[in-house]
């Protein structure tokens, strides 16, 4: 049985926006079974630039039944069926994250009929859900409202189903692997470290992704180099390790790499952190900033993939604490920076401004978005809903990480203590929490 599901939203981050409405067509390969459509109330205001795209307003949804009032229909309707839909992830991601809210761990198998028909039908110019509408002759009168684009994917589905009965295994079409296509497709949709192991069960490969699955599909069709190829010919196996965050995933595959040493992960990759903020306190004593490229032995305060991305940081760092745009680098004058001549900058620059006022916003800035010598954890996305990942840090110093109860942490943050498992601090690991921290994307701190 397969759940065709398509859902409206204010917005594209399944953290932070929220359903607005919802269809779910229950199809058995031939006919509709059973169909379920409703608004959502999404307990926020809808932007003006989704309801310009939708139609779906504020006062349309304020009636609306809330996600807790028809998840019990959304858990009734796709127990034991397929999820379909075009886009799966998106959609999929949103569901687990309103039922995350409700701390039920929602899972389910999904299908996607956007990379479907990529499989089936290729070499269109367009795989959106309306270009290959038009191209069938499917028609849809409700475009970008979850009824009417769920019918249309239901449309799309019969048609990929007259190509190819096996849609669920049509993913595997095309690859050139000794590994087991019942492991592939069991592999999880969710973030963790991956192994490849050869025909003796010795580690090949080492890799993360915040979806397994993906990840380890798109090295089977990796034909661009012979080091990708040589090492898909000797995978005979995988094994996987969830993690939950990606946080976690990223430190726990380079702890991995550096103790096992794979055979495919020795010529190491190069890390996508190339750039570093540096600081360093002139002979006149003002703390200047520099973005350079990282080299080796070199820590550091945080780290980017590239110079661009650094300016543009240290251009957000000049608004919030006042500083110094020649002082921080952006500026190449011998007199005083821009913002100086506008009465932004207290003229640092041209000594109109002590060193040390000066610096006490430049260690401001660095204090807020650094660790250096302070002690928390990071609170992250666990492998169930139940439960969170835990990542700790002590004096600046890297300790480990584990995973406990969301109620324990609720009630006594001292138990945080008693789940992280030690880790080696190495350079490494700096620079992926403190990249981390800076993007922000993680549930939260406990300072200690």
């Amino acid at each position: 049985m397969y759940a065709i599901v398509d859902i409206e939203t204010t917005g594209l981050n399944p953290k932070t926006d929220r359903v607005t409405e919802i269809a779910i067509y229950l199809f058995d390969g031939g006919k509709i079974v059973e169909r379920f459509e409703s608004l959502v109330n999404p307990e926020c205001h809808i932007p003006y630039n989704i309801t310009a795209l939708t139609g779906i307003n504020d006062k349309m949804v304020q009636d609306a039944p809330k996600f807790y009032e028809v998840a019990k229909m959304i858990v009734k309707m796709t127990e034991d069926a397929v999820i379909v839909a075009h886009n799966a992830s998106f959609d999929y991601n949103f569901i687990r994250s309103e039922f995350k809210r409700l701390f039920y761990d929602y899972r389910s198998k999904t299908l996607c009929t956007r990379k479907l028909s990529r499989k089936l039908m290729p070499g269109l110019k367009s795989y959106g859900l309306a270009s290959l509408c038009k191209h069938l002759g499917i028609s849809n009168h409700a475009r970008h409202r979850a009824g009417g684009d769920a019918l249309a994917t239901t449309e799309l589905f019969q048609h990929l189903l007259g190509i190819e009965k096996d849609v669920e295994n049509v993913s595997l079409r095309g690859f050139h692997s000794n590994i087991p296509g019942e492991e592939i497709l069991k592999l999880p949709e969710f973030p963790g470290v991956y192994y490849f192991l050869d025909a003796d069960g010795h580690i090949l490969y080492i890799g993360k992704s915040i979806n397994i699955r993906k990840r380890v599909m798109s090295h089977m069709t990796n034909n661009t180099t012979g080091r990708a190829l040589e090492m898909r010919d000797r995978a005979h196996h995988i094994s996987f390790e969830l993690t939950g965050s990606n946080l976690v995933a990223q430190l726990l595959e380079s702890s991995e790499i550096k103790k096992h040493k794979p055979l495919y992960n020795r010529s190491q990759r190069r890390s996508i952190f190339i750039y570093g903020l540096f600081s360093y306190t002139g002979s006149d004593g003002y703390i200047r900033f520099s973005i350079e490229k990282i080299r080796k032995g070199q820590l550091p305060l945080t780290s980017y993939s590239s110079a661009g991305e650094g300016k543009d940081y240290l251009v957000r760092l000049i608004n919030e604490f006042d500083l110094c745009q020649k002082l921080c680098g952006l500026y190449k004058t011998k007199g005083a920076c821009f913002h100086q001549q506008i009465g932004q900058c207290h003229g640092a620059c041209i000594g109109e401004e002590s060193p040390d006022k000066y610096n006490d916003r430049v260690i401001d800035a660095i204090s807020k978005y650094m660790y250096i010598n302070k002690s928390f954890f990071i609170i992250d996305d666990g492998r169930e809903q139940s439960e969170v990942s835990v990542i700790k840090v002590e004096n600046g110093r890297y300790i480990g990480f584990g995973f406990a109860g969301i109620g324990a942490i609720e009630n006594n943050n001292e138990l945080l203590h008693d789940v992280i498992k030690p880790y080696d601090d190495n350079k490494d690991v700096q620079v992926i929490i403190k990249g981390y921290l800076r993007r922000n994307n993680f549930e939260k701190i406990v300072i200690y």
